[in-house]
Order: C-alpha cells, then structure tokens, then sequence
C-alpha cells in the first residue's frame, strides 16, 4: 500500500517492498545534527521526515550549534552564513561585510516562502507527527559548554541523552552526521 507525503511542492509516493534482509538496514535512519545553520538543519528535517514517511524508526541527536533547534529562543532565528560557504552565489569575501548574514538569511528564506517550504518550526512539528525522536545532547547542553537550560527546551524535545545512549540507540541504523 503506498504512503503518501507532501514536502515542499512535490508529492511522493513510496512503495513499501521491503525484504527480510533489507529490513533492519532500512527500518532506522539516525541523525547527527551539529550545526544550527538552516543550510544544515533544513537537510536534517528533509531527510529525517522523508524516512519516516517510508517507514523508519527515525531518531535525530541534537549536539553542539544543533542545539539552536531545540532552544524555544532561537529556533525561529536560525540564520545562514555566508562566510565560508564556497556555495552560496557570491564571492566568498563578501560574507565578510557587516550585515551579509542578515542579507542571505533574508534572501534563503524568501525563495523558501516562494517555493511554499515548510518553516523549521513547521518541519519540527511534522517530524513529531511522523513520530521522529528529537533528542538534545547533555553534554553540549551543560553550562561548560553550550550553557542551554533545560527549561528552553522546546516541548518536541523527547529527551536529553549522551552520547552512549545514543550509540545504543543508533545500533544498526543508517546514521548521517550533518
């Protein structure tokens, strides 16, 4: 029976033909998010909603900058930055001047409007719908490191967990590390 999901403007369709052998590899996609910079954070939620439209067991570990998506304060805030970004379409020297990450947040976030893409905020509700598990990283979280309360936590966030667990939990997955 096929599933059907909607992502920006493209409809797919998947067939759920799965074999025994190809069942535990394709059953759990694990992601590492360290970044909190949408060019980063928009891949992660493309990706971890796609798989568990398709059926998979789908966990996401937020570490490091990646803890910006489940900060209630910055979550509708993420930027892009220019500088050191060999793909955006100028010269990189330009991401340099005052102002330049405003300017290609400004201009991202309006071709995404344009092409109707969910906002981070709205991809992080449909992941919680499609049953991904957002987890924060504890050890990035503590006040040594990234100094992130627990109570700034988004209410999505199913958890804060280490890294051991989230080894354990990532046993027999597909990880990605973005």
């Amino acid at each position: 029976m096929p599933l059907k999901a909607c992502f920006c403007m493209a409809t797919v369709t998947v067939q759920k033909e799965r074999t025994p052998e190809r069942e535990v590899a394709q059953n759990k996609v694990c992601i590492v998010l360290s970044k909190g910079s949408l060019d980063m954070v928009y891949p992660a939620f493309m990706i971890g909603n796609t798989a568990a439209t398709m059926g998979s067991e789908v966990h996401i570990f937020f570490t490091f900058w990646g803890l910006s998506v489940l900060n209630k304060k910055k979550v509708g805030s993420l930027k892009i930055s220019p500088v050191g970004n060999p793909g955006m379409p100028m010269p990189n020297i330009l991401g340099m001047i005052p102002g330049m990450t405003r300017v290609a947040t400004w201009m991202l976030k309006g071709k995404m409007k344009k092409i109707k893409m969910p906002s981070i905020p709205e991809m992080i509700a449909t992941s919680k719908d499609l049953g991904v598990h957002l987890h924060a990283c504890s050890t990035t979280m503590s006040m040594d490191i990234i100094g992130f309360p627990k109570e700034e936590l988004i209410p999505e966030a199913e958890d804060i967990i280490g890294a051991a667990t989230f080894l354990q939990l990532s046993q027999g997955a597909t990880t990605l590390f973005i």
